[in-house]
Order: C-alpha cells, then sequence, then structure tokens
C-alpha cells in the first residue's frame, strides 16, 4: 500500500554499522542548518590529508598523531553521508565528491606510509615507498572501478560487506594499533599483496557487470 502523497516522507532505515549510528546521532542537530554534506566531505578530505602528511614525517609522534587523523577522517566519511540522508541534501556531484575524497585519503595514506618508514630502512627505502605506491594504485583502481560498476549497475552493487556492524574499510580504524606497534612496514607488505588481489577480484567483478549490461544496452536500442 502506497503513501498518501501528503504524508511525511519516510525515515531513512537505521545504519548497519556501528560508526555509522553514532555518527547520524551526532549530525542529527545539523539537519536543518547551513551545513551540508559536501561541508563535510571538504572537513573529512583536509583531515586525511593532514593525517597522509603527518604519516609521512616518520617520527613516532608524528606518525601515530597521523594515524588519529586517519581514523578521525574516516569517521566523518561516514557523517557526511549520514547528513546527506538524513536532510535530503544528496546530490549526484556531492556522491562523487565523496567517492574522490576517499581515494585521494586512501591513496595518500599508503603513499605516505612508505615515504615515513622509509628513513627507517635506509638500504631497502625504495622498496618501502614502491610497496606503499603499490597498494595505493591498485586502491585507485579499486575506487574507478567501483564508480564504474555503480554508474552501470547502482549503488546497491557497490555496497560494502557488514558483518558484526562493520565495514571492508573500518580496518582503517586499526591504524593506530599499527604505528603504536611500529608495525607500519609490515602492514605496507601485507598492503601491497592484498589490494592488488583485491584489485584483481574487483575488475573480475566489473566485467561480470559489464556483461550483464550488454544485453540489456542492446535490447534497448531502436
Amino acid at each position: 500500500m502506497s503513501n498518501h502523497p501528503m504524508d511525511p516522507p519516510a525515515p531513512p532505515p537505521s545504519p548497519r554499522t556501528w560508526d555509522a549510528r553514532l555518527a547520524r546521532r551526532l549530525v542529527e542537530p545539523l539537519k536543518d542548518s547551513w551545513v551540508t554534506p559536501n561541508h563535510l566531505t571538504t572537513l573529512r578530505l583536509l583531515t586525511g590529508m593532514a593525517g597522509a602528511a603527518c604519516l609521512a614525517q616518520g617520527s613516532f609522534a608524528w606518525v601515530n598523531g597521523g594515524a588519529l587523523l586517519v581514523v578521525l577522517s574516516n569517521f566523518i566519511d561516514h557523517a557526511d553521508g549520514e547528513l546527506a540522508r538524513i536532510s535530503g541534501k544528496s546530490s549526484k556531484l556531492g556522491h562523487f565528491y565523496d567517492l574522490f575524497s576517499d581515494a585521494v585519503v586512501t591513496i595518500l595514506l599508503f603513499v605516505s606510509m612508505g615515504i615515513g618508514v622509509s628513513g627507517q630502512f635506509q638500504d631497502a627505502a625504495v622498496s618501502v615507498v614502491v610497496r606503499g605506491s603499490v597498494a595505493g594504485v591498485a586502491v585507485a583502481l579499486i575506487f574507478f572501478l567501483r564508480m564504474r560498476i555503480e554508474a552501470l549497475a547502482g549503488k546497491t552493487a557497490t555496497k560494502q560487506a557488514s558483518i558484526g556492524g562493520f565495514e571492508t574499510e573500518d580496518v582503517l580504524y586499526l591504524v593506530p594499533l599499527v604505528t603504536l606497534s611500529s608495525a607500519v612496514a609490515p602492514f605496507l607488505t601485507a598492503a601491497s599483496i592484498g589490494a592488488p588481489l583485491f584489485a584483481a577480484w574487483v575488475v573480475i567483478d566489473y566485467w561480470r557487470v559489464v556483461r550483464r549490461a550488454r544485453p540489456v544496452t542492446a535490447a534497448s536500442r531502436p
């Protein structure tokens, strides 16, 4: 049974993840304010870039400060999405701005980690930076393909897996544990292997979506 035209719009569904639930509570007072989701996206981008700059310094204090900024940036990323949902201020341009910010912050995270660690391993400085760059490039490919998949099959096709109230990208909340334990180099090694493997899986998923979309496109032609 459909709603009456004069009925108020149904509220957006509750978030699936814990950080998104907290973010919604925090941005609720901003629902009818001048603050837009793009304002929060810009804050997320600047915070993430500042975190990456700190990580590139390499010293213990700078690296751990950068890790905290990365965590804050990741949380703000949920806040802008929740504000868009509850305020109705979402837009296609804002959505792509959000994806662009996600890509920039994540790529800079890995590259900056490589730069920061390279000062501690003079004999393998180039190798460490390369590992960070490989992970960053793989992440860039993943974000690009996810944008293409979304354009072909809709936003639901790029929805991340959620287990116990956490999504795949929430692994970034573990970055402070990595920096506090001085395990950035092993983390980069794992990322330089895991990110390309995940990118390969996304490539396969992309080609599946393209093949499914071709018959529909062909059938729609006059």
